[in-house]
């Protein structure tokens, strides 16, 4: 039986206390606030009060969470280190936080079997108000007639230098009256803007150009940028080369789309 909580804090405080420090966010929502905005066939299968958490990387988990991970670890025979790393920091912030409480968990990089996404990240993201997801549908009298627009989030401190990375579902857990759904800010709220920032992140996506779209308090790191720049086949032999201790055998990469850039980097 789903018990009623009170509290979101009880459940967002231990999970921030355990991955702010490696880079990571976190922002509660809950389930009805995503499923509201979607087609059924996209909705996940909990009731709409039930509690869930998006979390997020920011620029600084590269060096706190993922350059440390492969120190203390070799990962042949993986889809993608980033992926590994992240896995075990949440699995690992879950297990440590909630003991005996069912929490489904989707990253960002799984599959259904008919290869949708486990849930729909950017959409997530701003349910929950920790990001604001710019699609062709918010520019009034959009210029491109002929083009789909893949839409992009701006995180209102790091404008797009980050990444949404899982979604934690609390299955036994209710929101409680003290979780109001807060508005993503609007940090590019002129047609102008929005018409840049589209068209930076669907044509000129590989300059980093579309993460600048306001003023960011922190961004990739140069060996950060070095790393989401190769192509997802070359960068185990990237990290060979700084140093690390990986094997190749078994790797399986995957060619990104426009919805996995704005989630794997």
């Amino acid at each position: 039986m789903a018990a009623s909580i009170t509290r979101v804090e009880d459940v967002s405080g231990p999970l921030e206390k355990c991955l702010s420090g490696l880079g990571f966010e976190v922002h509660p929502l809950k389930v009805g606030w995503y499923n509201a905005v979607l087609p059924p066939s996209l909705a996940l299968s909990y009731p709409d009060d039930t509690l869930a958490v998006v979390v997020f990387s920011t620029p600084s988990m590269f060096e706190k969470a993922f350059l440390p991970f492969l120190e203390e670890q070799s990962c042949g025979g993986v889809r993608d280190p980033i992926d590994q790393c992240v896995r075990q920091c949440v699995s690992s912030a879950v297990s440590q936080c909630f003991q005996g409480q069912k929490v489904d968990v989707s990253y960002d990089f799984e599959l259904l079997p008919s290869r949708r996404p486990r849930f729909l990240a950017q959409t997530a993201a701003h349910v929950s108000g920790g990001a604001y997801y710019y699609q062709q549908s918010d520019v009034t009298d959009p210029p491109w007639t002929d083009k789909k627009m893949f839409g992009v989030c701006v995180h209102p401190q790091f404008g797009g230098w980050f990444a949404i990375r899982a979604l934690l579902v609390f299955v036994d857990l209710r929101g409680g009256s003290d979780l109001q759904q807060p508005p993503p800010a609007d940090c590019v709220p002129s047609r102008e803007g929005r018409v840049q920032l589209l068209e930076a992140f669907n044509l000129r996506w590989q300059d980093w150009s579309y993460r600048n779209i306001v003023p960011p308090v922190e961004t990739y790191s140069q060996r950060q940028k070095d790393y989401f720049s190769c192509r997802p086949a070359e960068r185990l032999a990237l990290l060979k080369s700084w140093g690390f201790l990986l094997k190749k055998e078994g790797a399986d990469e995957t060619a990104e789309t426009q919805e996995e850039l704005s989630g794997h980097g």
